[in-house]
């Protein structure tokens, strides 16, 4: 659009295509110039032009419409219980019938919010004159009453994690419901949990987390709730979350017909599960659910005693050999040690960006063969809505560029680097004298594949990837971040502008993988140089095409979030660049990315899976922690139960 000036422009140039259309078919049927009269949803009622307002999300006429609303109805609430909340039913009703998608919902969400907004000052001062009316204090009125919703819900991300996007994203949508939202934060630690669902009397507690640590601690949660008499229904969200996971090792805690645990895939889940909690028919609904949870947790164990674990020793005995005399290992690089990096710009990582996850993160799916960006835009379903979001994305990723309302910094360290002599871990050294003299810096401990495998494959660890003493190798690692997405949230969220907000944390982590992305290709062809010549396209970056890998700690192919310790003190990411690690060990800002570099074109990605407990007696040994501590933050991967 040429004249994109208001978010409504597309609903502008839609209305201004109706017109045209209708004028070139009255020309066809009469075959001469006809005049067409103009008919706009601005020339309706105004109570049908607040819920054509809602239900199509459009704000830019919203105080309008209410004040004038507002001169004629005889209190502020009618407004509210009556259009207002009339929009928002036909919003979730389409929502619940697939008719409707997030973006779309978030935007009424976002009219809603300002109109409540500009109604609360009129609602407050008719209660004041009313209690005085009424020879009361007016500075005595309760300005939480929360008896006009369907239900309360408290919402919380767990301790040591700090990711909310799609936590925010369930809040705004049960919003949308009438269901009072209480959104306490990130990193809420189980007491503060537990005493502000007692504070709120709340009907429903929900916890979400995306680093998988925050899976231990909704099992202390979970704990904590059976032990204190909580009656309240516990929903469990968020990437790293499963039904798996909820069935087997968060239920047994808490589960009854009064109070279930369930997993919510995602926001558009989030409402039937609430409303069916708090409806007349919950004891079926859960019944239904705790037999599911009940048959998923009998397969689980008997999965486990059907699945064969080589013994550690075996393991190690089979794993994948290099021979680094045929391959030998990438050149020494350019740059040793410590860089910092922040002259990249917003604009140098933009051509790198992965736009598959944005629309993951917005719950927009297309259908074979449209599913990936851009083929989603020829989706018959969701395509058209998608496009309006990539549309408006651009429009915010613009403005956040001309601003500089948000930047990238990073460090990134290159050190000679060698496995130990069993092979296990990695040694780095600061210089390549310390390596001559045998004076490592710091030691990456790596886990090995244990799970049975019908092939002839090797069990894979890290550590395979790097030669042993006698070879000049080394490893690389990385710590970047996207910084100033949380002053723009707030920014928006003083706005009542949902939309954007949510908006402007999806671009936040777009823009972090872009940068890690753009630095991975500069350490391979310039700060490590190995791959000088590479003159992949971005797009076949992100196929991975590139000779290399760069897995991050607590992911698949290493996971064990402690490692970040390790590169934290190696490389000071917080002290360069400030890039905090949460007592979970979750990177802050929210917006972060973390990864070690592995250079040998044999190096490839894998999952560890699960490991027995004598790997786990080893590692715990190797990195010098105590065995329980080791545990429970390996906990998600144990093929046995910890004591």
């Amino acid at each position: 659009l040429v004249f994109n000036k208001t978010e409504e422009s597309t609903d502008v140039m839609l209305e201004l295509t109706k017109r045209e259309k209708a004028l070139r078919e009255a020309l066809k049927a009469g075959g001469g110039a006809v005049e067409v009269k103009q008919v706009s949803w601005r020339d309706l009622d105004v109570v049908k032009r607040l819920e054509h307002a809602l239900v199509n999300g459009i704000s830019q006429y919203v105080d309008k419409d209410v004040e004038e609303a507002r001169q004629q109805a005889e209190k502020p609430l009618e407004i509210i219980e009556g259009p207002l909340m009339d929009g928002m039913n036909v919003v979730g009703d389409l929502f619940g019938a697939g008719k409707m998608f997030l973006p779309q919902v978030i935007k009424s969400a976002r009219v809603m919010k300002k109109a409540v907004a500009y109604l609360l000052p009129f609602m407050d001062q008719e209660k004041r004159e009313k209690m005085i009316a009424e020879g009361k204090d007016p500075n005595d009125f309760d300005e939480s009453d929360d008896s006009n919703y369907a239900g309360k819900v408290l919402m919380a991300t767990v301790k040591g994690d700090v990711h909310d996007i799609g936590k925010n994203i369930v809040a705004v949508v049960l919003g949308c419901n009438n269901y009072k939202v209480y959104d306490i934060g990130v990193m809420c630690s189980c007491e503060k949990i537990l005493e502000k669902a007692k504070e709120y009397n709340v009907d429903v507690i929900g916890l979400s987390g995306l680093i998988t640590p925050s899976l231990d601690e909704m099992v202390v949660v979970a704990k904590e709730m059976s032990k204190g008499g909580f009656k309240q229904p516990l929903l469990i969200g968020g990437a790293t979350t499963s039904k798996m996971h909820s069935a087997v090792k968060v239920s047994p805690n808490y589960f009854t017909l009064e109070h279930p645990v369930i997993h919510v895939l995602d926001a558009s889940r989030s409402v039937t599960v609430v409303s069916s909690l708090l409806g007349e028919n919950k004891e079926g609904y859960v019944t239904d659910i705790m037999e599911e949870y009940d048959e998923m947790r009998e397969d689980y164990y008997a999965g486990l005693e059907d699945r064969y674990f080589l013994t550690y020793e075996q393991a190690k005995q089979q794993k994948h050999v290099i021979d680094f005399d045929a391959t030998p290992p990438a050149p020494t690089p350019s740059k040793l040690g410590v860089t910092l990096i922040d002259d990249v710009t917003l604009e140098d990582v933009v051509p790198y960006i992965d736009w598959n996850p944005f629309f993951q993160t917005w719950e927009l799916r297309g259908r074979y063969p449209n599913r990936g960006y851009p083929k989603i835009f020829n989706d018959e379903a969701v395509g058209g809505e998608a496009k309006k979001l990539f549309d408006d994305a651009q429009k915010l990723l613009k403005e956040i560029i001309a601003n500089k309302s948000m930047n990238l910094k990073g460090v990134v360290g290159l050190f000679p680097a060698n496995r130990t002599d069993e092979g296990e871990d990695v040694l780095i050294y600061a210089t390549e004298e310390d390596r001559e003299a045998g004076k490592p810096l710091d030691r990456f401990c790596m886990l090995r594949q244990q799970a049975e495998k019908e092939s002839d494959d090797p069990y894979l660890s890290q550590s395979d990837f790097v030669a042993p003493a006698g070879y000049k190798d080394h490893l690389g690692m990385f710590a970047v971040s996207c910084f100033g997405c949380d002053a723009l949230v707030e920014k928006y969220e003083s706005e009542h502008d949902d939309y954007n907000k949510i908006m402007s944390q999806a671009l936040a982590d777009r823009f972090v993988e872009a940068f890690a992305e753009y630095l991975h290709r500069v350490i391979r062809t310039d700060m490590w140089g190995y791959a000088k010549d590479e003159s992949l396209k971005e797009e076949d970056l992100l196929k991975i095409k590139y000779v290399g890998i760069r897995p991050a700690p607590g992911y698949p192919s290493q996971p064990d979030h402690t490692e970040k310790s390790t590169m934290w003190n190696v490389i000071k990411a917080e002290e360069l660049a400030g890039i905090a690690l949460s007592e979970s060990l979750s990177m802050m800002p929210a917006a972060s990315v973390s990864a070690l570099v592995f250079a040998h074109p044999e190096s490839c990605y894998f999952a560890v899976g699960q490991v027995g407990k004598d790997q786990v007696e080893s590692y715990a040994g190797r990195k010098e922690m105590e065995l329980p501590l080791c545990e429970r933050w390996l906990s998600p991967i144990l093929n046995y139960e910890r004591d």
